[in-house]
């Protein structure tokens, strides 16, 4: 909830002050604000507020999502998620042919129902192995 009203907060003021900075400078360029030592100092401060509350905000924004992607509990769907590495090493052994690979990955599939993407592939590796013995 802290969080939520510190990016409600901050949004609601970085709105106004980039209101203001639009307004400044538009008056400036149009030449009915006099440029001066106070309009220069103004409008400075205004950029810095507007680049600070920007990249506080944004921040913020990146560190709740950060913490909300390691707390996160691991579904089943992501068991069923090949490993690459493994994949890959499938392909090497069997010299770039991936339709062999997954050939071999569908029969023990169909030969073992049930276990996870990762299994299929160290079964794979691991016949093949032993067939190469």
């Amino acid at each position: 909830m802290g969080n939520q009203v510190v990016l409600f907060v901050g949004t609601f003021i970085l709105l106004v002050t980039g209101l203001l900075l639009g307004y400044v400078l538009s008056q400036l360029v149009l030449g009915f604000l006099p440029f001066n030592l106070l309009t220069f100092f103004g409008t400075l401060s205004l950029i810095l507020i507007f680049g600070t509350l920007y990249y506080v905000l944004f921040w913020q924004l990146r560190k709740e999502q950060s913490q909300s992607f390691e707390t996160r509990i691991p579904t089943q769907v992501e068991e069923f998620i090949p490993d690459s590495h493994l994949k890959n090493t499938l392909i090497a052994r069997l010299d770039g042919d991936i339709a062999t690979a997954e050939r071999l990955i569908d029969q023990a599939k169909l030969n073992y129902p049930g276990m996870p993407e990762n299994w299929y592939c160290e079964r794979v590796l691991d016949d093949l192995e032993r067939d190469r013995r």
